[in-house]
Order: C-alpha cells, then sequence, then structure tokens
C-alpha cells in the first residue's frame, strides 16, 4: 500500500543558487548538503517544504522545459506578496492556464534550470466543486 509521498527530486545546475530561491519563496529549511561527496548519482541537498522533502541535485544535463510540475498551497491573501517576490527574481513567470471560478489561482515559474513550479490558492475540493458546476 502506498503510503504517501516520499520526496521529490530536481535536477539543477548550480545547488546553492537553487538554495537560495527556495528558501526565499519557499522558506524551505536545507538540512542536508553533501559538499563535494557523491553518495548518489551527484553532489545533492535536501529540503523540507511544509513537511515535504524536496532533493535537488547537481548535473548539466538538463532538459527543456515542460508542464510537469510541482505545486505548493499559498493563501489567496499572500497571492500578491508572492507574485512580487518572484518578480525580483531573473527567472522566467508562465502565464496561468484559463480559469474556472472558484478553482483558486496560480502563479507559474520556472526555476534556472527548466523546473516549473506552481503557487497555487486552492484546495482540491474547491476545484471538484467548480469543475462539477460547469
Amino acid at each position: 500500500m502506498i503510503e504517501g509521498l516520499s520526496h521529490i527530486t530536481l535536477v539543477v545546475t548550480d545547488l546553492d543558487r537553487t538554495a537560495r530561491l527556495f528558501s526565499d519563496i519557499f522558506e524551505a529549511e536545507e538540512v542536508y548538503d553533501s559538499g563535494e561527496k557523491k553518495h548518489s548519482l551527484f553532489k545533492e541537498k535536501f529540503f523540507l517544504i511544509a513537511g515535504v522533502w524536496v532533493a535537488i541535485m547537481e548535473s548539466e544535463d538538463i532538459k527543456n522545459e515542460t508542464y510537469h510540475h510541482v505545486a505548493f498551497k499559498i493563501s489567496n491573501s499572500e497571492y500578491e506578496i508572492y507574485k512580487k517576490k518572484l518578480e525580483a527574481y531573473d527567472i522566467r513567470m508562465r502565464e496561468s492556464r484559463p480559469r474556472i471560478e472558484g478553482e483558486g489561482r496560480s502563479l507559474y515559474f520556472y526555476d534556472y534550470d527548466n523546473n516549473l513550479f506552481e503557487l497555487h490558492t486552492g484546495k482540491l475540493e474547491e476545484r471538484l466543486d467548480s469543475y462539477n458546476k460547469v
């Protein structure tokens, strides 16, 4: 039986640069830094983001942008705060997809290595309810 989410791993080209982004935007707590050691495939750092274990590994082998993404929940009242924080970084924001009323708002952004993140104000129950109304 699946017990829940174990972790998320992303490949990045610069561990320290991504760590700064994670710390500021996600309020990530860095819990591990391999330094120059490679216990896994690459040098890595581990974070806790809202209780979720997120690992980043350093490699030059990065692919193109996709819509594969990781979404984190934010409150609707903090939407503009996060939008301003993101605009201060040298990263690309992605336009939000068309929305149905009631499903929440989203901020999409690519990190430095084409990993797509979403900061979303809605909940699953709200989205299902809004979909059922149309």
